[in-house]
């Protein structure tokens, strides 16, 4: 049994320590906001925060969590109300497929937490994730829409 902190929640978990925490999170836990995509770390699809930072878990092991906190997509929300980054996601009409979309979002969450005003570069530089659809466009445009509220 493995205690871990996800979205400020303990939660005991049963799982090989060898399994990612990618799916913990999926079939453990029943968040299924966070994607699989490639398995090998390089799409982001399954980009959740790890004490803030963006991390890719489908490559990250449950005996490598111990006192990290975790956040999901599903921290986002509150109290019914999107967050500021989801809200910009729907007024730039980002989403086409919406697959990775959990994944990219949360990678621009760490980011405007870092950066709260983030040039095109740092956007660049931060949010890797891979979308098929072809939204990154849009995506730089709520990142920046965010950034000047």
């Amino acid at each position: 049994m493995t205690k871990i902190n996800v979205n400020g929640k303990i939660h005991t978990v049963d799982a090989d320590p060898n399994t990612p925490l990618l799916w913990v999170i999926r079939e453990q836990l029943g968040m299924t906001g966070t994607k699989y995509g490639c398995g090998v770390a390089q799409c982001g699809a399954c980009t959740v925060l790890m004490d803030g930072e963006a991390v890719r878990t489908c490559v990250i092991p449950l005996s490598a969590i111990s006192n990290q906190k975790i956040e999901t997509i599903e921290s986002l929300e509150k109290q019914g109300q999107l967050s500021k980054i989801q809200k910009a996601w729907v007024q730039h009409e980002v989403p086409q497929c919406g697959y990775c979309q959990s994944g990219m979002v949360m990678a621009t969450t760490a980011l405007l937490r870092k950066k709260p005003k983030p040039t095109d570069a740092d956007i660049d530089e931060a949010i890797t994730n891979i979308c098929r659809c072809g939204t990154f466009q849009e995506v730089r445009a709520a990142i920046h829409s965010v950034s000047k509220s």
